[in-house]
């Protein structure tokens, strides 16, 4: 069976930080981008960052730029988000995504595509 398990999500105060893992299974890792959506109460979901486990780009949104950062540890089929300097805007259920024919950059995030895998969410709330 494939699955992409996401956890680590949590309630922190502005200014903490959290790591959120994507763990796959049931395909070939290697062969893979990673990304990261996040959908807030009312809001549309926006692409967050991804990884290609292929070759290692890395993408991240302007606005998470300079305190997320993504990894990945192909040996473990995981990637990581790494969310430091949280603001309350970042609060979100946050999915990760796995696709066979992009790899990573602005354009994994192409509207109305249709993505290979989907994870469940892992909620992050971030307030003081």
């Amino acid at each position: 069976d494939v699955q992409l398990q996401a956890s680590g999500g949590g309630w922190v105060q502005p200014g903490n930080s959290l790591r959120l893992s994507c763990a796959a299974s049931g395909f070939n890792f290697d062969d893979y981008a990673i990304g990261w959506f996040r959908q807030a109460p009312g809001k549309e979901r926006e692409g967050v960052s991804c990884i290609s486990a292929r070759d290692g780009s890395t993408y991240y949104k302007d606005s998470v730029k300079g305190r997320f950062t993504i990894s990945s540890d192909n040996a473990k089929n995981t990637v990581y988000l790494q969310m430091n300097s949280l603001k309350p805007e970042d609060t979100a259920v946050y999915y990760c995504t796995a696709d066979s024919n992009l790899g990573c950059g602005p354009y994994y995030y192409t509207r109305g595509y249709e993505y290979d895998y989907w994870g469940q969410g892992t909620q992050v709330t971030v307030s003081s």
